[in-house]
């Protein structure tokens, strides 16, 4: 029996194999996770500081349901972001407590860039889909120390 040559349809790294390990793309999605916490993380700690230095910074928006005080939400900010930089840290390492702490963050993150939406839009549009791939990336990819737990 000859070996048929992948296709791009049935590549050998897409699939899943027998012994339980993950696509090409979810592996390679959870470094980019960890890449993306760590990258996201420093911008929500730069966020943060610009809305703790002046509220004068971002749009106001006076008819908006969830009106915050922007001090307040540029603590918040900064918190996630050291959280998120630590948690990308971790996930870079493969550390199994990151990835679970990454799902979290990344929860928390868009859910806050839907409260952020009037404020920034587009950059809260991309940090959603951001976030979106953070969460299938690290819930896709099983690690092979994870595997055996």
């Amino acid at each position: 029996m000859t070996q048929q040559p992948a296709t791009p349809e049935h590549h050998p790294r897409d699939q899943v194999g027998a012994t339980g390990g993950t696509s090409f793309w979810a592996t390679g999605g959870t470094v980019f996770a960890g890449v993306v916490l760590l990258v996201d993380g420093l911008l929500n700690i730069l966020k943060g500081i610009t809305a703790i230095a002046s509220n004068d910074i971002y749009a106001r928006v006076n008819d908006y349901v969830y009106h915050f005080n922007l001090t307040g939400w540029g603590w918040a900010l900064v918190i996630v972001g050291v959280l998120a930089v630590t948690t990308g840290l971790g996930i870079l390492t493969d550390a199994l407590w990151a990835r679970v702490v990454g799902v979290f963050i990344a929860s928390v993150s868009l859910i806050a860039n839907f409260l952020w939406l009037p404020y920034l839009p587009l950059w809260a549009l991309i940090s959603i889909g951001l976030d979106a791939w953070v969460i299938w990336a690290l819930t896709a990819h099983r690690s092979p120390r994870s595997a055996a737990l």
